[in-house]
Protein backbone atom coordinates (compact mmCIF):
# COMPACT_ATOMS: atom_id res chain seq x y z
CA UNK A 1 0.00 0.00 0.00
CA UNK A 2 1.30 3.42 -0.94
CA UNK A 3 1.77 6.05 1.75
CA UNK A 4 0.89 9.72 1.41
CA UNK A 5 2.94 10.81 4.47
CA UNK A 6 6.16 9.37 5.90
CA UNK A 7 7.92 10.33 9.14
CA UNK A 8 11.47 8.95 9.36
CA UNK A 9 13.25 9.35 12.71
CA UNK A 10 11.63 12.74 13.23
CA UNK A 11 12.61 14.76 16.26
CA UNK A 12 11.24 18.17 17.18
CA UNK A 13 12.56 20.25 20.06
CA UNK A 14 11.73 23.66 21.45
CA UNK A 15 14.88 24.63 23.28
CA UNK A 16 15.64 21.79 25.69
CA UNK A 17 12.14 20.34 25.47
CA UNK A 18 11.81 17.49 22.98
CA UNK A 19 8.24 17.26 21.68
CA UNK A 20 8.76 14.43 19.17
CA UNK A 21 11.23 11.71 20.09
CA UNK A 22 12.40 10.23 16.81
CA UNK A 23 9.09 8.97 15.46
CA UNK A 24 8.76 6.62 12.51
CA UNK A 25 5.23 6.40 11.14
CA UNK A 26 3.44 6.31 7.80
CA UNK A 27 -0.03 7.42 6.73
CA UNK A 28 -1.49 5.41 3.82
CA UNK A 29 -3.33 6.79 0.83
CA UNK A 30 -7.10 6.46 0.62
CA UNK A 31 -7.69 5.93 4.35
CA UNK A 32 -9.31 7.76 7.25
CA UNK A 33 -6.74 7.90 10.02
CA UNK A 34 -7.27 9.08 13.58
CA UNK A 35 -4.26 10.78 15.20
CA UNK A 36 -5.15 10.31 18.85
CA UNK A 37 -3.72 11.57 22.10
CA UNK A 38 -4.41 14.06 24.90
CA UNK A 39 -3.63 17.70 24.24
CA UNK A 40 0.05 18.54 24.52
CA UNK A 41 1.40 15.15 23.43
CA UNK A 42 2.57 16.06 19.90
CA UNK A 43 -0.47 15.83 17.60
CA UNK A 44 -0.44 19.46 16.51
CA UNK A 45 3.34 19.45 16.14
CA UNK A 46 3.11 16.50 13.72
CA UNK A 47 0.42 18.31 11.75
CA UNK A 48 2.40 21.55 11.57
CA UNK A 49 5.43 19.61 10.33
CA UNK A 50 3.36 18.03 7.54
CA UNK A 51 2.10 21.47 6.56
CA UNK A 52 5.59 22.98 6.52
CA UNK A 53 4.73 25.38 9.36
CA UNK A 54 7.55 23.90 11.43
CA UNK A 55 10.84 22.24 10.48
CA UNK A 56 12.03 19.06 12.19
CA UNK A 57 15.04 19.30 14.48
CA UNK A 58 16.18 16.01 13.00
CA UNK A 59 14.80 13.45 10.56
CA UNK A 60 12.76 13.59 7.36
CA UNK A 61 9.11 14.10 6.45
CA UNK A 62 7.71 13.47 2.97
CA UNK A 63 4.26 14.11 1.52
CA UNK A 64 3.59 12.08 -1.60
CA UNK A 65 7.35 11.61 -1.90
CA UNK A 66 8.14 15.33 -1.56
CA UNK A 67 9.52 17.34 1.33
CA UNK A 68 7.10 19.97 2.70
CA UNK A 69 7.12 22.87 0.23
CA UNK A 70 4.91 25.02 -1.98
CA UNK A 71 4.24 21.94 -4.07
CA UNK A 72 2.97 19.88 -1.14
CA UNK A 73 0.72 22.75 -0.01
CA UNK A 74 -1.14 22.29 -3.30
CA UNK A 75 -2.23 18.79 -2.29
CA UNK A 76 -2.79 19.33 1.45
CA UNK A 77 -5.98 20.90 2.78
CA UNK A 78 -5.53 21.88 6.42
CA UNK A 79 -8.00 22.81 9.15
CA UNK A 80 -6.09 24.28 12.11
CA UNK A 81 -7.41 24.06 15.65
CA UNK A 82 -7.72 27.84 16.01
CA UNK A 83 -9.73 30.24 13.86
CA UNK A 84 -7.52 31.97 11.29
CA UNK A 85 -10.09 33.97 9.28
CA UNK A 86 -10.62 37.73 9.61
CA UNK A 87 -13.72 38.57 11.65
CA UNK A 88 -14.76 41.44 9.40
CA UNK A 89 -15.24 39.15 6.37
CA UNK A 90 -18.59 37.83 5.22
CA UNK A 91 -18.91 34.17 4.30
CA UNK A 92 -19.46 35.00 0.62
CA UNK A 93 -16.26 37.09 0.61
CA UNK A 94 -14.26 34.22 2.09
CA UNK A 95 -15.62 31.86 -0.57
CA UNK A 96 -14.45 34.25 -3.29
CA UNK A 97 -11.04 34.58 -1.64
CA UNK A 98 -10.55 30.80 -1.50
CA UNK A 99 -11.75 30.44 -5.11
CA UNK A 100 -9.07 32.89 -6.24
CA UNK A 101 -6.36 31.46 -4.00
CA UNK A 102 -6.79 27.70 -4.57
CA UNK A 103 -7.05 26.22 -8.04
CA UNK A 104 -8.73 23.10 -6.65
CA UNK A 105 -11.44 24.97 -4.70
CA UNK A 106 -14.95 23.80 -5.67
CA UNK A 107 -17.40 26.71 -5.22
CA UNK A 108 -20.43 24.51 -5.90
CA UNK A 109 -19.40 22.07 -3.18
CA UNK A 110 -18.86 24.96 -0.75
CA UNK A 111 -22.27 26.48 -1.49
CA UNK A 112 -23.97 23.11 -1.06
CA UNK A 113 -22.41 22.61 2.37
CA UNK A 114 -23.28 26.17 3.39
CA UNK A 115 -26.88 25.47 2.45
CA UNK A 116 -26.95 22.13 4.30
CA UNK A 117 -25.46 23.66 7.45
CA UNK A 118 -27.88 26.61 7.23
CA UNK A 119 -25.18 29.29 7.21
CA UNK A 120 -26.00 32.81 6.01
CA UNK A 121 -23.49 33.83 3.31
CA UNK A 122 -24.05 37.51 4.15
CA UNK A 123 -23.19 37.14 7.82
CA UNK A 124 -19.84 38.39 9.12
CA UNK A 125 -17.68 36.04 11.13
CA UNK A 126 -17.57 38.42 14.10
CA UNK A 127 -21.30 37.92 14.69
CA UNK A 128 -21.08 34.12 14.59
CA UNK A 129 -20.75 31.65 17.44
CA UNK A 130 -17.47 29.75 17.82
CA UNK A 131 -19.16 26.59 16.53
CA UNK A 132 -20.48 28.30 13.39
CA UNK A 133 -17.06 29.78 12.65
CA UNK A 134 -15.60 26.29 12.86
CA UNK A 135 -18.24 25.02 10.47
CA UNK A 136 -17.27 27.74 7.96
CA UNK A 137 -13.60 26.77 8.22
CA UNK A 138 -14.49 23.11 7.75
CA UNK A 139 -16.49 23.94 4.62
CA UNK A 140 -13.52 25.79 3.17
CA UNK A 141 -11.15 22.90 3.84
CA UNK A 142 -13.48 20.17 2.54
CA UNK A 143 -14.30 22.16 -0.63
CA UNK A 144 -10.81 21.67 -1.97
CA UNK A 145 -9.98 18.65 -4.16
CA UNK A 146 -6.92 17.70 -2.15
CA UNK A 147 -4.90 14.50 -1.80
CA UNK A 148 -4.89 14.73 1.98
CA UNK A 149 -7.22 16.55 4.36
CA UNK A 150 -5.81 17.30 7.80
CA UNK A 151 -8.31 18.27 10.48
CA UNK A 152 -6.96 19.39 13.86
CA UNK A 153 -9.72 18.98 16.49
CA UNK A 154 -12.56 19.57 13.96
CA UNK A 155 -15.34 18.86 16.47
CA UNK A 156 -13.75 20.14 19.66
CA UNK A 157 -15.55 23.48 19.68
CA UNK A 158 -19.06 22.43 18.70
CA UNK A 159 -21.86 21.09 20.84
CA UNK A 160 -22.42 17.30 20.95
CA UNK A 161 -25.64 17.54 18.94
CA UNK A 162 -23.77 19.08 16.00
CA UNK A 163 -20.81 16.68 16.02
CA UNK A 164 -22.47 13.81 14.17
CA UNK A 165 -23.79 16.24 11.55
CA UNK A 166 -20.34 17.71 11.03
CA UNK A 167 -18.78 14.25 10.71
CA UNK A 168 -21.43 13.36 8.16
CA UNK A 169 -20.54 16.56 6.26
CA UNK A 170 -16.87 15.55 6.27
CA UNK A 171 -17.58 12.04 5.00
CA UNK A 172 -19.99 13.08 2.24
CA UNK A 173 -17.44 15.56 0.88
CA UNK A 174 -14.42 13.31 1.13
CA UNK A 175 -13.10 11.52 -1.95
CA UNK A 176 -12.27 7.82 -1.54
CA UNK A 177 -8.99 8.46 -3.36
CA UNK A 178 -7.91 10.99 -0.73
CA UNK A 179 -6.57 10.57 2.78
CA UNK A 180 -8.27 12.07 5.82
CA UNK A 181 -6.19 12.64 8.95
CA UNK A 182 -8.23 13.65 12.00
CA UNK A 183 -6.38 14.73 15.16
CA UNK A 184 -8.60 14.63 18.22
CA UNK A 185 -8.97 13.60 21.85
CA UNK A 186 -12.71 12.87 21.34
CA UNK A 187 -12.18 9.23 20.43
CA UNK A 188 -15.72 7.94 20.81
CA UNK A 189 -16.98 10.47 18.26
CA UNK A 190 -14.69 9.37 15.43
CA UNK A 191 -13.87 5.72 16.21
CA UNK A 192 -16.48 4.30 13.85
CA UNK A 193 -15.32 6.28 10.82
CA UNK A 194 -11.59 5.56 11.09
CA UNK A 195 -9.78 2.86 9.11
CA UNK A 196 -6.59 3.23 11.14
CA UNK A 197 -5.48 4.94 14.33
CA UNK A 198 -2.20 6.33 15.62
CA UNK A 199 -1.75 6.85 19.38
CA UNK A 200 0.83 9.45 20.37
CA UNK A 201 2.00 9.90 23.96
CA UNK A 202 4.67 12.37 25.07
CA UNK A 203 6.11 12.55 21.56
CA UNK A 204 6.23 8.77 20.98
CA UNK A 205 4.01 6.59 18.78
CA UNK A 206 2.71 3.95 21.19
CA UNK A 207 0.14 2.25 18.96
CA UNK A 208 -0.63 2.20 15.25
CA UNK A 209 -2.78 -0.07 13.17
CA UNK A 210 -6.03 -1.08 11.57
CA UNK A 211 -9.03 -0.28 13.78
CA UNK A 212 -10.76 -3.63 13.34
CA UNK A 213 -7.55 -5.59 13.94
CA UNK A 214 -6.79 -3.65 17.14
CA UNK A 215 -10.33 -4.16 18.43
CA UNK A 216 -10.18 -7.90 17.70
CA UNK A 217 -6.73 -8.34 19.22
CA UNK A 218 -7.50 -6.36 22.39
CA UNK A 219 -11.17 -7.27 22.68
CA UNK A 220 -12.00 -3.64 23.44
CA UNK A 221 -13.11 -0.48 21.69
CA UNK A 222 -10.52 2.08 20.61
CA UNK A 223 -12.08 4.51 23.09
CA UNK A 224 -11.60 2.04 25.96
CA UNK A 225 -7.99 1.35 24.93
CA UNK A 226 -7.35 5.08 24.76
CA UNK A 227 -8.79 5.64 28.25
CA UNK A 228 -6.65 2.84 29.66
CA UNK A 229 -3.46 4.06 27.98
CA UNK A 230 -3.95 7.65 29.05
CA UNK A 231 -5.85 7.09 32.34
CA UNK A 232 -8.76 9.23 31.11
Amino acid sequence: MENIVEFKDVHKSYGKKEVLNGINVSIPKGKIVGLLGPNGNGKSTMIKLINGLLNPTKGEITINGMKPSKETKKIVSYLPEKTYLNDWMKVKDIIEFFKDFYEDFDVNRANEMIKNLKIDVNEKLKTMSKGTKEKVQLILVMSRKASIYILDEPIGGVDPAARSYILKTILTNFSEDSTLLIATHLISEIENICDEVIFISNGDIILKGDVESIREERGKSIDTIFREEFRC
